[in-house]
C-alpha cells in the first residue's frame, strides 16, 4: 500500500467508531443474500443478537487503527485463526467476504466512498486476508500433525450422556471411525455441527472440552436454555431434547487459546455457571500429572443453586487427591456451610485466600463476570499477564 492510501484508510476510523455496526450489519445482510450456504458456517444466533455484528466492526477499526503497525494485532490474528480453523474456514471464503465487504462500504457510505478508498480498501483488506489465512494454514497443519489429528468436519458417536445437574448433561463424544482423538490444551474447545429443522440449515456452536486429554475422547457439558427458542440456545436444547446415546455429531479437532500453564505456580479458578467446564478440564489435567501438583490451587464457582450446580462431586473426588481450597457461591442455599456463602461470587470477601503473589487466575463466565473479576484482581495488583479469561461466543472484550 502506499503512504496516501494508508493515509485514506485512517480517514475511515473516526466514521468506523461511530457506524462500524451499521456497516458489519449491511454486510451481513448482503453476504448472507447473494451467499445463504455460508449460513450454515455462521451462527446465527450471533447474528440475531447482533454479537458477531459487534465483534467484526470492533476488528475492523482495530485494523484500520493499526494499519501502519499490524503486528501489534497477532495477538487478536492468533485468537480469531482459532475460532475461524474450528469452523472450518479455508481462503476461499476470505474473496466472498471481499466482495460483499467492498461492496457494503460503497453502499453505505455512497458517494463518500470514492475509487481511490475503494481501491486502498481492497489492498488493505487483501493484506489482512492473507496474513489471516497464512496463519490458519499453519493452524491446520499443525492440527494433522497431531497423532489423532484432523481438519474439517469429522463424525462422532454420543457413547454416553450424563446428567451433571438439573441444567446441565456430558456428552462423551468418540470418533465412528474407532481411530484416535488429538491431544488438546486443557481449556480448549471443538466446534459441534448438527442439522437445525427449525431453520433448515447446518449450524456450528462451540463447547469446551471439560474433561483431561486422554486420547480416547472428549466430554462435552452442556447447559440447557430452558424456554428459548431463540437461535442461541437451540443447538444445546437440541442435544439435550433429541441427541440420545448411539446418536452421531460432527467435531472439528480442538481449537482455542485459552490454555492452562502447567507450570508450578499457584492456581486460583473463577467460573460462574457453565464457565467452569474449561477450568475443570484444566484442574482435571494437573492432577492427572505423573507427579504431583505442589503448589496451591484455589476453586471458586458461584451458581443458583446446589441443584445447577454440576461436578461438586466430581470435585469433593479431586479434593481427595489434591489439597484444594474450594470457595462456593450460591444465590440461594439450602443450608450453610463453611465453604459456601450466599449470593454473586465477591472476591473481597476471600481476599485472604486468594490474593498472592505469582499466581495465576483463570476466568470464564458471563462478561460482566469476567469484567468484574478482572478489574478487582488488578486494583489488587495482580499483574494483567497472569489473568486470564474466556469470553464465550464472539470475542469483545479488550482488556489485556
Amino acid at each position: 500500500m502506499t503512504t496516501d492510501q494508508v493515509q485514506l484508510i485512517k480517514t475511515t476510523v473516526p466514521i468506523l467508531r461511530e457506524h462500524g455496526v451499521l456497516l458489519t450489519t449491511h454486510f451481513y445482510k448482503r453476504m448472507f443474500e447473494h451467499n445463504p450456504e455460508l449460513k450454515h458456517m455462521f451462527n446465527m444466533g450471533n447474528q440475531q443478537n447482533k454479537k458477531q455484528q459487534m465483534a467484526l466492526a470492533t476488528a475492523v477499526l482495530a485494523y484500520a487503527e493499526h494499519i501502519e503497525t499490524p503486528e501489534v494485532l497477532l495477538p487478536v490474528v492468533n485468537h480469531i485463526g482459532h475460532k475461524h480453523t474450528s469452523l472450518d474456514i479455508r481462503p476461499e471464503h476470505y474473496a466472498i467476504v471481499a466482495k460483499h465487504l467492498i461492496a457494503s462500504i460503497q453502499e453505505v457510505l455512497g458517494e463518500a466512498a470514492t475509487p481511490a478508498l475503494l481501491e486502498a480498501w481492497t489492498l488493505a483488506y487483501n493484506n489482512l486476508a492473507a496474513l489471516m489465512s497464512g496463519h490458519e494454514k499453519k493452524l491446520y497443519e499443525q492440527q494433522t500433525q497431531k497423532e489423532g489429528g484432523w481438519t474439517g468436519w469429522r463424525p462422532f458417536i454420543v457413547q454416553k450422556k450424563v446428567a451433571e445437574s438439573t441444567e446441565i448433561t456430558s456428552f462423551y463424544l468418540y470418533p465412528s471411525d474407532g481411530g484416535p482423538v488429538a491431544d488438546f490444551k486443557p481449556g480448549q474447545y471443538i466446534s459441534l455441527r448438527l442439522f437445525l429443522p427449525e431453520l433448515n440449515i447446518l449450524q456450528p456452536r462451540q463447547y469446551s472440552i471439560s474433561s483431561a486429554p486422554n486420547g480416547l475422547f472428549y466430554r462435552i457439558s452442556v447447559k440447557k436454555e430452558a424456554g428459548t427458542q431463540h437461535p442461541d440456545g437451540l443447538i444445546s436444547n437440541r442435544l439435550h431434547d433429541h441427541v440420545t446415546e448411539g446418536d452421531k455429531v460432527e467435531l472439528t479437532a480442538p481449537s482455542g487459546v485459552f490454555v492452562l500453564d502447567q507450570s508450578q505456580t499457584p492456581k486460583v479458578f473463577i467460573s460462574g455457571g457453565i464457565g467452569q467446564t474449561p477450568l475443570l478440564s484444566m484442574m482435571e489435567a494437573l492432577i492427572k500429572k505423573d507427579t504431583p501438583y505442589i503448589a496451591d490451587l484455589t476453586w471458586v464457582h458461584g451458581c443458583r443453586n446446589e441443584q445447577v450446580h454440576a461436578f461438586r462431586d466430581r470435585l469433593k473426588e479431586i479434593s481427595l487427591q489434591q489439597n484444594i481450597k474450594q470457595f462456593l457461591f450460591y444465590d440461594e442455599v439450602s443450608q450453610q456451610h463453611e465453604t459456601i456463602r450466599r449470593g454473586w461470587v465477591d472476591l473481597a470477601t476471600i481476599k485472604h485466600d486468594i490474593i498472592a503473589p505469582d499466581t495465576d487466575y483463570y476466568i470464564c463466565g458471563p462478561t460482566p463476570f469476567i469484567q468484574k473479576h478482572y478489574t478487582y484482581l488488578v486494583t489488587e495488583g495482580i499483574d494483567a499477564t497472569r489473568i486470564h479469561f474466556e469470553e464465550f461466543g464472539p470475542n469483545s472484550l479488550q482488556m489485556n
